[in-house]
């Protein structure tokens, strides 16, 4: 049996700490996609999460957003004037 390989304990550790990672644009594309996919199996989706990665733009977060039919929960937006004059 092969040691995991450098890359793999990398994306293993920025797994553990995904929900403090503030960008990951400038990783590409294919590590992306590797961390989203681990990110999902471990179960650690939170709306955080998923902002930052359709924040780095790669196409096949996107459609796997899509196909999974992932959606954003919409915050309510309330009113900060009670007045009714306008």
């Amino acid at each position: 049996m092969r040691p995991p390989s450098l890359l793999s304990l990398t994306l293993d550790s920025a797994l553990l700490r995904i929900a403090h990672i503030a960008d990951l644009s400038h990783l590409p594309d294919h590590l992306v996609i590797d961390l989203f996919r681990r990110t999902l199996s471990a179960g650690k989706l939170t709306e955080k999460v998923l902002k930052l990665f359709l924040a780095t733009g790669c196409e096949e977060i996107i459609l796997a957003v899509q196909l999974l039919n992932i959606k954003q929960p919409l915050v309510p937006v309330l009113p900060t004037r009670c007045s009714e004059r306008f």
